[in-house]
C-alpha cells in the first residue's frame, strides 16, 4: 500500500515555509508517499476553525498562508485526497474539484458533519441524499467523493439501526464511498474488522491509528485512559485490519494519530509509526 500522513497532524510544525520544508523532508525520509490535505489548512482558516482545532489539541497553525503546491512539488510528496466540508461542495463543487485536480488527486473526502444530529433518522436520511447529490456533481468532473467516519455515526437513529448503517444503505456506491477510520469505530465500541468486511470494495482509503495508553496507573485505581498511539505500540489488531484492507482492495493508507504524540512531537510520532508500516513492506523509496 501507499502511505500518507494526514495534514491535521502537522499544524504546529508547518507554520512557516522553512519549518514546513523541514517537516516534509522528514516525512519523505521516513518513507511516506505524501500527505492528505485539508482545505481549511491550505487556505487561511476562519477564527471558528482555529478555535475548534486548538481545542481538539491539533491547531491548524499558519500553514494556510503557505504555497502548498510549491512545497509538495519541491518535497516530491504526492497527495492522497483533499478533505472538504459538505457545504463548500454544495456551493462550489467546480472549485473543489479543480483544486483536487491541481494537487494530482481524484478523491475528495467529507470529514463528517458538525453541529449535526446523528441520532435523528430523518436528518441522517437527508444527509445521505445530500451526499449522493454532491457525489454525482463531483463524478461528472472525474472526482470521487468519500465519507470519513468518526465515532458519532455509531449513534442509533432508532432501536437496532445506527446512523452509519443508514448512511451506508442510503448512499449510492456510484457516487459515495468511504475513507474508513478504524480508530474511531474502535473508540466507539464497534468491531472495526466487521465494518471493514461490510464496507468491502466501498472502502477506498483507510485512516490508520493505534489505541492504547502510555500513562501510569494512580494509587487509587490501576485503570488507564486509552488514547491515540503510534502504530504497533497500542492494542488494536492492526495486522488483522491490514489483511482486511488488502482484501477490500485498498491501495492507500493514511496515518492520522492524535495529540497524544510521543514527546508531544507529531513528526517524531509519525517517524515511529513509519517503522511499523515499513515492516508491512511499505517504503516509498523501494
Amino acid at each position: 500500500m501507499k502511505t500518507y500522513v494526514q495534514q491535521i497532524m502537522l499544524g504546529t510544525v508547518t507554520s512557516s515555509e522553512s519549518q514546513a520544508r523541514e517537516t516534509l523532508k522528514r516525512i519523505k525520509a521516513a518513507g511516506y508517499d505524501g500527505l492528505e490535505l485539508n482545505r481549511f489548512m491550505i487556505h487561511p482558516s476562519s477564527m471558528m476553525v482555529r478555535l475548534m482545532t486548538r481545542a481538539a489539541g491539533m491547531p491548524t497553525g499558519n500553514g494556510g498562508k503557505l504555497d502548498w503546491h510549491a512545497l509538495l512539488r519541491e518535497s516530491g510528496l504526492a497527495v492522497a485526497s483533499l478533505h472538504a466540508d459538505l457545504g463548500s461542495l454544495e456551493r462550489e463543487s467546480d472549485a473543489v474539484a479543480q483544486e483536487a485536480r491541481s494537487f494530482g488527486t481524484d478523491k475528495v473526502v467529507i470529514t463528517g458533519m458538525y453541529r449535526f444530529d446523528y441520532s435523528d433518522e430523518n436528518t441522517v436520511r437527508a444527509l445521505a441524499e445530500r451526499l449522493n447529490k454532491a457525489g454525482a456533481a463531483l463524478k461528472a468532473q472525474g472526482i470521487s467523493l468519500l465519507y470519513h467516519n468518526h465515532n458519532i455515526e455509531l449513534l442509533q437513529v432508532r432501536p437496532g439501526l445506527r446512523a452509519c448503517e443508514l448512511l451506508l444503505d442510503e448512499t449510492d456506491e456510484n457516487y459515495v464511498n468511504y475513507e474508513f477510520d478504524s480508530y474511531w469505530f474502535t473508540d466507539g465500541g464497534a468491531d472495526a474488522k466487521a465494518w471493514m468486511r461490510r464496507l468491502g470494495s466501498r472502502m477506498k482509503l483507510w485512516h490508520i491509528n493505534d489505541r492504547g495508553s502510555r500513562q501510569q496507573g494512580s494509587a487509587m485505581t490501576p485503570i488507564l485512559k486509552a488514547d491515540s498511539m503510534e502504530l504497533g505500540t497500542g492494542n488494536m489488531d492492526l495486522d488483522g485490519l491490514w489483511q482486511l484492507a488488502e482484501e477490500n482492495g485498498v491501495e492507500t493508507v493514511v496515518l492520522e494519530s492524535h495529540k497524544n504524540w510521543i514527546d508531544k512531537d507529531p513528526v517524531k510520532s509519525l517517524e515511529l509509526s513509519a517503522r511499523w508500516l515499513q515492516a508491512k513492506g511499505c517504503n516509498a523509496h523501494d
